[in-house]
Formats: structure tokens, sequence, C-alpha cells
């Protein structure tokens, strides 16, 4: 796959992300979300559906399957075959979007061999846009245009990590699951000297984060998928930083036979 054809896919994936905020924010200004229940008690509203829809729309051009929380997740036994897959959140913070804090998001990664490779992650509420190719780097732009050209958007963005002033270590946590293991981890530092300051976000914006260089480390002692942490993970990698299996320190890989992610650690 060649750096150009990278490219076109990235720029892809940004328009299927974008085409899918709009879907969502139609949704979010109205005063009905329709509200279910899945079969693990994770809320699903009809703006998840239609992003789904809109970011497929986009994607379906390439031959490429796609991997989405709301879609048909096909045996492994067949989806072992891919080579390459999209695996895509088309909203990312559902919790977060029916408490009306602003703080989710629209999550396409590009997985190759296993690998996520490029990642978009869109956050409509503010048109801020989080991107990466492994071999472009990681890019966020804070205005997002809806008709700008991928070249034009790399050079109108920041690239990452942003320079940062620090103060102790930052420590990434979820609104949603503060744990006793995460508490530990916490005070391990705090028992080392070190000083330790707590940023909470929702969604995948807490691995945009730490790519941008506004945390340093985020420990993730809750389950998540894959479509939860592939795109943020492309571009936390394209950044600099690295995502670990907490205890063996192995790489996370992705379309697996168990979808379910292991814990893991965020750092730069």
């Amino acid at each position: 796959m060649n750096k150009d054809y990278r490219k076109e896919l990235l720029s892809a994936s940004i328009e299927a992300c974008i085409k899918a905020g709009k879907e969502i924010l139609d949704v979010y200004q109205s005063d009905d979300f329709n509200v279910q229940l899945k079969s693990d008690d994770s809320p699903l509203t009809i703006a998840d559906q239609r992003a789904h829809n809109a970011i497929v729309s986009v994607l379906d051009q390439f031959d490429i399957p796609v991997l989405s929380e709301e879609g048909t997740h096909l045996p492994y036994e067949e989806r072992k075959a891919w080579k390459e897959c999209w695996i895509v959140d088309p909203l990312d913070g559902t919790k977060e979007f029916i408490k009306r804090n602003d703080e989710f998001t629209v999550n396409v990664a590009l997985v190759i061999d296993g690998k996520a490779v490029a990642g978009v992650i869109y956050v409509p509420v503010y048109k801020q846009l989080y991107f990466a190719d492994e071999l472009l780097g990681a890019f966020r732009c804070d205005d997002i245009s809806e008709n700008t050209q991928l070249e034009d958007l790399m050079s109108a963005s920041k690239k990452l990590p942003l320079e940062q002033e620090r103060r102790g270590i930052r420590v990434v946590g979820s609104r949603s699951h503060m744990n006793e293991e995460t508490r530990l981890f916490i005070e391990s530092l705090r028992d080392n000297g070190d000083e330790v300051e707590m940023v909470s976000k929702g969604s995948s914006l807490k691995l945009c984060l730490i790519a941008e260089g506004s945390a340093d480390v985020y420990p993730r002692y809750a389950p998540t998928m894959e479509w939860d942490i592939a795109a943020g993970h492309a571009i936390v990698s394209a950044s600099g930083a690295v995502i670990k299996q907490l205890g063996s320190g192995e790489d996370l890989a992705y379309n697996k036979a168990d979808l379910l992610n292991p814990y893991f650690i965020c750092k730069r």
C-alpha cells in the first residue's frame, strides 16, 4: 500500500468523520435521542446509527471491510483473512452525549496486519480534528472546514505533540471508570515522590491528551473494545507516545478473535 493511497484513505476517513459529526449534531440539537439499551446495558441512540450509516457511505468506496461497533460483527473465521480493515466507533462516548457534556467523538482507524496505522478522531461540538498516519505523523486542527484538502489541512494543523509546560505527572482519568486499580496506580506515583495532577476527559479524548502532550500517562484498568481505542492508538503512536498491555508490556493488536482489549497503559 503506497503513500499516495494511504493519503487517499486518510482523507476519506476525515471526510467520513465530518459527515458523521453532522448527523450526530443534528440529533444532539434535538429533543429526542431515542435512547435504547444494548445487550450489555450500554446506551444506543439514533445518533449512533445515523453516524454509522454516514461513515459506511464514505468508506464503502474502498475494497476494505468495516468493523464498526454499530455494524454486523462477522465471525473470526471470516475476519482473520482480512489483511486490512477499518475499525469504527461512530459515536464514542454515548454516555457523554446523553449527559450533553460535549465530550464525545467519532473514531475511524485503518488497521493493517492487526496494527492501527492511521486514525481520525473528530469532536463534532468543537469542530476539532485529530488525525494521523504512521507515514505522515500526527496532527490537530482546531477549526475544521468541510471541504479542506488533506495537504492544506496538514499545513494548517498543529503537529503533535505540542509544546507543553510540564508540572509533575499528569494522569488521565475517566469520568466514568475510576476504580481501585487506578487509584492504587496513582498512589504508587505519589509514593515515589512524584507530584500528580489528575486530568479528566470523556471518550477517546483521553488518548488525544497523551498524543498532544497535555497529559503524561493514562492507565486503563477497565474494559474497552477495539473500536474504542484503535483510532486513538494510531494517533498516539504517530505522535511518539506508546500504548502497551499492562503487565506484559506487549503491543495491542486489532481484529482479534476477541474484540475486547486487555488492560493497557498509554504514556509519553
